[in-house]
């Protein structure tokens, strides 16, 4: 799936979303799209186009802060709240690649760490640039970290 096969995508459901006047994924879309031109803006001059990871990495960013809001509304008894972040999370979660469960990440640590002949805790950067590198938007990069911290100390 190239990058601009992902935007195009996005952009081609917000129509869709218009049209049968689904206002939950209209807005979410709205947000993704304007989440994706911010950081069109941000990279002009260092790089000639936003990445599929890129635009990955953002999925994940903006499904972290739901989660994140999540707990922050559970806290405060808003369910009304946490109902509108849950179906914000669903129409993100559309465009990412499937997840990679627990097992199959920590499996796939162990082996980036054994191929690499990583050992320490110092090496945790450098198994997490791997794992950026090559499951970008396949690995939740907070499990990831909690993985390789469990597997490197």
């Amino acid at each position: 799936m190239s990058q601009m096969n992902l935007i195009n995508k996005i952009d081609e459901k917000y129509k869709n979303s218009i049209k049968e006047k689904d206002s939950n994924s209209i807005n979410t879309l709205r947000l993704i799209r304007s989440a994706i031109k911010d950081k069109q803006i941000s990279l002009r001059g260092k790089q000639v186009n936003i990445t599929d990871n890129d635009v990955l990495l953002l999925l994940q960013n903006l499904i972290k802060q739901r989660h994140d809001s999540i707990e922050a509304f559970k806290k405060a008894n808003r369910d009304d709240l946490i109902e509108k972040e849950k179906a914000e999370i669903n129409v993100i979660e559309r465009f990412l690649p499937e997840q990679k469960n627990e097992k199959e990440t920590e499996e796939i640590i162990k082996e980036i760490i054994k191929e690499n002949n990583l050992s320490t805790i110092k090496d945790m950067g450098k198994v997490m640039n791997i794992i950026k590198s090559k499951y970008t938007g396949v690995i939740d990069m907070g499990v990831a970290g909690k993985i390789a911290k469990s597997n490197l100390g």
